[in-house]
Formats: structure tokens, C-alpha cells, sequence
């Protein structure tokens, strides 16, 4: 585009600002501006510089095929889709308000709004009347009439319904909780082309702002959570004017009982409840493992004190009393002294076998390293080259029946303990010629036996569960009901004893019969059968 200016030519291209190099119109309205209409929106001259509006309405920024001023000063644009009155000053300035900006259509008497790029295709003539040549022919259209041909449109909000069903609008609208989709209908009153009446509605405490001008009659809304909301609505009329007034409803959705805040505190509270109960469960559990440990260290202890008492302090007690024998010997009987004292040395070797023996006890896991039999013939040939001292040890034999099965590796070595101890009181007060050991395997239990041919057990020491002053028997009691294993005592005056120990087979095995990777252990009730 190019211009004349004391006979200078001008040229305005893109650099200078044209929105497009494709003018389609030009008009100069009486202040002086320049008015240019391109495929590309509007501009217009001023003081010799090329401007674009700002914020123009969206059919603006399309094909502008003809533009005229009528005598009220209205600036009449018509583009590919649309017919238009501006107040050009504001849009000039970029401050266009609503009421400044009136769109026409066929319900205003236009044959179309298709705007056709000829010459001159929106005139003004001398009577302020304005001329539109449009796709489907020409129309003329008076200002004077429009102006305030119509008041304000009037809102009023007719129905609340919530998931379709209609609530009263009364004083206090309430809705109920867990209702997803809340509709508004509302009506614009307006004697002058109701049809062109647009609507704006805004919800207090949901919408960031007014809705776009829309000319639907209902406003819906999803999910709405519980509280308090106002809905406001206003219309504007055929000519654009806005009401200034507006109608207003609150209501207030109610909460379901998962969002009311004795909902919320009794869940804060019964978390708070679950963080305590399992902090005292874990407090329990930790106190349980110390209670454990703590009672495995008193056991130890008191099985060391056992040993002990049975061994080296009845050992030394015997002692004393063979050195003083000898001491009264001396003077008138030396060689019985000497044989005493013999004795007495050798009865202080065996002592310093059953500490030693006792001291060993306090290794951990002996017997898991080898198998069950091993473990009780070793234990035996121990015993019995103790008692070669005194030149009476008995006979001793181990026999395995049945097929040979992995055992627990700590139930075997707690089978291996009771089998010992069994071992140590049949070789030290049985006063027996034979002892046999027997070990049994099957599908349904494991079985350890050990007998001799001694003197046999004491009714009354069986009827009460020990000697006094001795832990040998209640402390493989005490073992045998630890892994769940039956324990039973058959024994006769000068015909000797036998014990058995009986232990599940689900609970010996190291693995399940059928194979399976896991076992749940289960643990039987002990059963001791004493005659």
C-alpha cells in the first residue's frame, strides 16, 4: 500500500506494520484516521504510522471487506461471516467494552453476514443510512432506529435441579451430598428480538471469573464439593447492552458423611491409634525377643549350674572325703592310706573329665556338624573310657533301623543333649552291664531309645521328676517339651530302664516328605508317660 503526501509516495508494507499485504478496503473517517482492511484483520493510519488494535473482537483478525461511519460516529465493518457496528475510538485505544461492540444478523432483517470483496461494499449515504452489499444482495440498514430500539433483558433463574431432580428455590437451597451434576435454567425477559439475547453467568467460589456471553439457557455443574456457593447470572439485549443488574441464588451443597469433619477427625484418630498399637506391638515384640534371649541366657546358666552340681561339686565333695580317710589312715595303716590316695587321684581325673565335659557343653552347635549316631557313639566310648578307670565299664551300642533322614539341625542337636544326658546317668548310676541306644527313623515319627540292664530308676524318684539335689531329669523334661517331643520312662527295681523320646516326623525332618521348599512347623503337646 502506498500514499501521495506533498508529492512524495509512501509505501506501507509488512515491516511497517500491515497486518497483510492483501488490502482489501479503505476508509477514512472524519477525525482523520485511516481505516485499512486486509485478509488479515484490521489497522488503521495514524499521525503517518500503522497500527493494529488491540484486544479487537475475533472477526476482526479475519477478511475485512468493506468499512463506513454513520452519523452517530458507529464505525460499520463487514468480513467473511460477520456485520458489525464499533465505537472507533475505543478500538483505536484497545479499551472496547461489550455495550461498545453490536453484531447484526438476519434476525435484525440482513439477507446474510457473508461479506463479498467488491468495492465499496458497505456505504454510508447522505441520509446517515448505511448500505451493505452482501452474498445474497444488498441491505440497508437506518442507525437512528437501533439506537435504544430495546432495554436491558432482565435474568431469572427458574429451576435448580441436581442429577434431574428439581430442588426448591426457596430461602435456603440445599442440596443434597453425592449429587454429581447440578443444572441451573434461566430466562431472559425482552420484547425486542428475544432470540439475540446473550447470557453471563458466574459461580462464587468455583469460577475464576464471568463466562464467556453465551445465549444457552442453563449453566451445569459437575462434582461441586461440599460448602457454600452463589450463582449469579445476567443478559444483555438484542443490541448487546448488558444489564447492570443481576440475579443471584445461593444454595449450599451438603458433605457426605466421608467429607464431614467428624469423619476426617475420627480417621486422624483412628490412624493416630493404628501408629500406637503398632508402636506397643512393636515394643512388645522387641521385649519378647529380649524376654527370649534373657531366658535362653538364664537356661544356659542354669544348665551349667546343673552340670556343676552333679559333676564337679559331688566329684570334690567325694574327694574330701577319700583325702580324710587317707589322713586317718596314715598313722597305723599307711599302705591302705597309699591305695586311697590311689583312689582318690583317680577319682580327681574323672572330676577333670566331667568339667572338662561340662566346659565343652558351652560350644555352640556340636552336634549339627555330624550325624545323630556319631554324635551318641563318641559320647558312649567318652563315658565308658571314663568308668575303665575303676575297671567296671559296661557295654555300649548304638543301632540305627529304618532309612536315615536329615534331622533340624537345632532339633537334632537338642535330640543329641537329651540322648547325652540319658547317656551320662545310665553309665554313672545305673551300675549296668549293657547299654544300647537306638535310633529309629519312619514316616510318621522319630524315635531314640536308651536302655540298660542296671539297677533301674527309683518309683519315687520317677513319681516326683528328680533326685534331690539333681537337674538331670527335669532338664531333659524341659528339652523334650522346648521341641515338642513325647518323653516316656519304663523302669523296674534290679531289671534296669528305658527311655524313649518320640518326636513327630513333620517336626524332625529337615524338609517336608513331599518335597516342598517350605514346612509350617507345628508344634505337638508333650506327653510324659512316668510308671
Amino acid at each position: 500500500m502506498s500514499s501521495l503526501s506533498n508529492g512524495d509516495w509512501k509505501t506501507y508494507a509488512l515491516q511497517e506494520g500491515l497486518p497483510s499485504k492483501n488490502v482489501n478496503c479503505l476508509f477514512e473517517d472524519p477525525s482523520g484516521v485511516l481505516w485499512i482492511g486486509t485478509s488479515k484483520g484490521l489497522a488503521l493510519v495514524n499521525s503517518g504510522r500503522i497500527q493494529v488494535p488491540r484486544a479487537p473482537p475475533e472477526a476482526l483478525r479475519g477478511q475485512i471487506y468493506g468499512i463506513a461511519i454513520d452519523k452517530h460516529g458507529w464505525l460499520w465493518i463487514a468480513t467473511s461471516n460477520h456485520v458489525m457496528s464499533v465505537q472507533p475510538d475505543h478500538l483505536a485505544a484497545g479499551t472496547l467494552e461489550p455495550a461498545d461492540v453490536r453484531e447484526y444478523g438476519p434476525a435484525d432483517g440482513l439477507r446474510s453476514i457473508e461479506g463479498v470483496k467488491r468495492n465499496n461494499s458497505v456505504v454510508a449515504d447522505t441520509h446517515g443510512r448505511i448500505w451493505l452489499s452482501m452474498s445474497r444482495g444488498l441491505s440497508v440498514v437506518d442507525p437512528s432506529q437501533l439506537l435504544n430500539s430495546s432495554v436491558p433483558a432482565i435474568a431469572h433463574v427458574e429451576v435448580i435441579s441436581a442429577d434431574g431432580n428439581p430442588i426448591d428455590i426457596g430461602d435456603s437451597v440445599r442440596i443434597p451430598a453425592s449429587r454429581k451434576k447440578i443444572t441451573f435454567s434461566y430466562s431472559g425477559l425482552s420484547l425486542a428480538a428475544p432470540q439475540r439475547i446473550r447470557f453471563r453467568y458466574f459461580l462464587d467460589g468455583f469460577d475464576p471469573g464471568w463466562s464467556e456471553p453465551v445465549a444457552a439457557r442453563e449453566a451445569v455443574y459437575t462434582n461441586l464439593g461440599p460448602g457454600s456457593y452463589r450463582f449469579r447470572v445476567t443478559a444483555s439485549n438484542s443490541d448487546g447492552a448488558w444489564n447492570g443488574l443481576e440475579t443471584a441464588v445461593s444454595f449450599e451443597v451438603e458433605p457426605a458423611y466421608y467429607q464431614t469433619t467428624w469423619f476426617r477427625a475420627s480417621c486422624v484418630i483412628v490412624f493416630l491409634a493404628s501408629l500406637w498399637a503398632l508402636y506397643q506391638f512393636r515394643v512388645h515384640q522387641l521385649a519378647r525377643q529380649f524376654n527370649v534371649g534373657l531366658e535362653a541366657r538364664v537356661s544356659e546358666r542354669t544348665r551349667i549350674a546343673r552340670e556343676l552340681h552333679d559333676t564337679l561339686l559331688q566329684s570334690f565333695q567325694g574327694l574330701m572325703f577319700r583325702f580324710q580317710a587317707a589322713r586317718n589312715m596314715l598313722p597305723r595303716r599307711s599302705e591302705e592310706a597309699m591305695q586311697a590316695l590311689d583312689g582318690a587321684l583317680t577319682r580327681a581325673e574323672q572330676a577333670i573329665a566331667e568339667g572338662r565335659d561340662a566346659i565343652q557343653d558351652l560350644r555352640s552347635e556340636p552336634s549339627a556338624q555330624t550325624d545323630l549316631e556319631h554324635l551318641l557313639k563318641a559320647m558312649g566310648q567318652e563315658l565308658a573310657s571314663s568308668r575303665d578307670v575303676n575297671g567296671n565299664s559296661p557295654n555300649f551300642s548304638v543301632t540305627v533301623e529304618g532309612e536315615r533322614q536329615s534331622l533340624s539341625p537345632i532339633l537334632q542337636d537338642e535330640i543329641y543333649r537329651i540322648g547325652r544326658e540319658l547317656l551320662r546317668n545310665a553309665f554313672q548310676h545305673a551300675g549296668a552291664s549293657q547299654i544300647e541306644s537306638e535310633i529309629r527313623y519312619n514316616d510318621r515319627v522319630f524315635r531314640l531309645r536308651i536302655r540298660d540292664d542296671g539297677r533301674g530308676i527309683d518309683p519315687k524318684v520317677l513319681e516326683e521328676g528328680a533326685r534331690a539335689g539333681h537337674w538331670g531329669l527335669p532338664g531333659i523334661r524341659e528339652r523334650a517339651k522346648r521341641i515338642g517331643a513325647r518323653l516316656d520312662f519304663w523302669s523296674e527295681a534290679g531289671a534296669g530302664s528305658e527311655v524313649q523320646l518320640t518326636v513327630p516326623a513333620s517336626v524332625a525332618s529337615e524338609r517336608p516328605r513331599d518335597g516342598s521348599r517350605f514346612r509350617l512347623f507345628r508344634k505337638t503337646r508333650s506327653h510324659e508317660h512316668q510308671s
